[in-house]
């Protein structure tokens, strides 16, 4: 797997990112993704001016997408700044490992430098001690905090 590649995703790759995030939802024990998730993403990636969301995808050398992460600008409050809130980061079981995880990192961190931003946020589940492993390697540091959720209807 070394000569994998990480690029952005292709309005063409949306069905495999989705099947891709229905894996990473069932792997952190959470609801699954709409069925329609693929034209969503469609639209979030693609139709506007200026995308809302980013997609980067880890491409092995038979063309199999292996992996993703995505990601969108928002806003520090507290800091008066803006940062690259990445939402999801997922390797199939297989591709764990084998060096994809820091380049899909590495994309992320240039994802942010062009756009301007001098700083990335995720989380990940307290459970997942092979991510918090990955991510301290990386050079990262953690807040503790909880998630909420919250339907606005």
């Amino acid at each position: 797997m070394t000569l994998a590649s990480v690029r952005h995703a292709r309005p063409e790759d949306l069905d495999r990112v989705a099947e891709l995030a229905a894996e990473h939802a069932a792997y952190e024990k959470a609801a699954p993704p709409p069925p329609d998730l693929a034209p969503r993403l469609h639209r979030l990636l693609f139709t506007p001016a200026t995308p809302r969301l980013r997609c980067l995808v880890a491409e092995l050398p038979d063309t199999t997408l292996a992996g993703y992460a995505t990601c969108a600008p928002e806003v520090s409050t507290w800091d008066a700044t803006e940062y690259l809130h990445m939402d999801c980061l997922y390797l199939t079981a297989t591709a764990r490992g084998h060096g994809l995880g820091p380049l899909l990192v590495a994309a992320v961190r240039q994802e942010a430098r062009t756009l301007g931003l001098t700083e990335i946020q995720w989380q990940t589940p307290t459970w997942n001690e092979g991510a918090i492993r990955f991510y301290d390697r990386l050079g990262a540091t953690s807040k503790e905090k909880r998630r909420y959720s919250l339907p606005a209807g």
